[in-house]
């Protein structure tokens, strides 16, 4: 009897998803630098590339699982569907970047099966850097496989903050940051950065789960240390909806690396329990 569990993406959905993304990129690319932003009711910045981007997705997504497979999205619905397997997606993540003319964002896309990750694309148009992981068979970079992280990894001193975290610094002045901090402004990249060896650790305050699905996954993939400090995408089910929902975390090369940091992410865990 042939089992109704979801299958991994045969090669032709993996090719026609490229393909998706090549499509978005490009349009990405034309827009960049050239397009107005307005203000969404969270406060965050919008354009009409990202909604062009979202719809684009979705609905390329759609039409490859022919619409077996549920999604959620930035731009559309953020309830986790009830499909075995679904999909989340950010179609343009680092959009203040994206419409200032700094060539730092990415299209994020991942597929989930029973709410673990099975395969995420992260597209990074302005550097021409596509990475692709898919679980129990490593990371991609064009096409190009790592095959450890200890391959890929500097010995970077650097650690990726976001903005919203970056204030923890003034609530341990003395005691002194154990990196050199970076702010690059897009949370898919800031926690790839890790995988990436650009920095030995990230802090993230207030990660939506869409900026988190790709990234995670590839940090699994090379065997990334990951320090939840409130809530963990583990525990989220269908129907959930997640568009207010935070999910900080400390994401590190090592567990000495992940040691370091734990201090800071504590300084961080008390802010989030008085704002509650």
């Amino acid at each position: 009897m042939e089992s109704n569990q979801p299958k991994p993406l045969s090669l032709n959905q993996l090719k026609e998803l490229h393909s998706l993304v090549d499509e978005v990129s490009q349009r990405q690319l034309m827009d960049f630098g050239q397009i107005n932003t307005e203000l969404k009711p969270d406060g965050t910045l919008i354009t009409s590339c990202d909604r062009w981007s979202d719809k684009k997705i979705v609905d390329g997504i759609s039409k490859i699982t022919s619409n077996q497979e549920g999604i959620l999205s930035e731009e559309g619905s953020k309830l986790v569907p009830s499909s075995e397997a679904y999909w989340i997606v950010d179609p343009l993540d680092g959009t203040t970047n994206f419409a200032a003319g700094i060539p730092f964002w990415a299209i994020s896309i991942a597929r989930f099966i029973e709410g673990k990750a099975e395969t995420a694309i992260l597209d990074i148009p302005a550097l021409k850097k596509r990475i692709t992981a898919i679980k129990s068979k490593g990371v991609f970079i064009n096409n190009k496989q790592i095959l450890s992280k200890n391959n890929n990894l500097s010995k970077s001193d650097c650690v990726s903050v976001c903005s919203r975290s970056i204030n923890i610094l003034q609530k341990k002045t003395q005691q002194k940051f154990p990196g050199k901090i970076r702010l690059l402004g897009v949370s898919s990249l800031n926690l790839t950065s890790v995988a990436l060896g650009q920095t030995f650790g990230a802090i993230e305050a207030t990660p939506k789960i869409w900026d988190l699905a790709a990234a995670l996954l590839i940090l699994n993939e090379l065997n990334c240390d990951i320090k939840w400090l409130d809530m963990n995408p583990n525990s989220i089910k269908a129907g959930d909806d997640l568009t207010s929902v935070n999910f900080p975390l400390i994401a590190a090369e090592s567990k000495q690396g992940l040691e370091l940091l734990s201090p800071w992410g504590d300084v961080l865990v008390n802010q989030i329990s008085h704002a509650k």
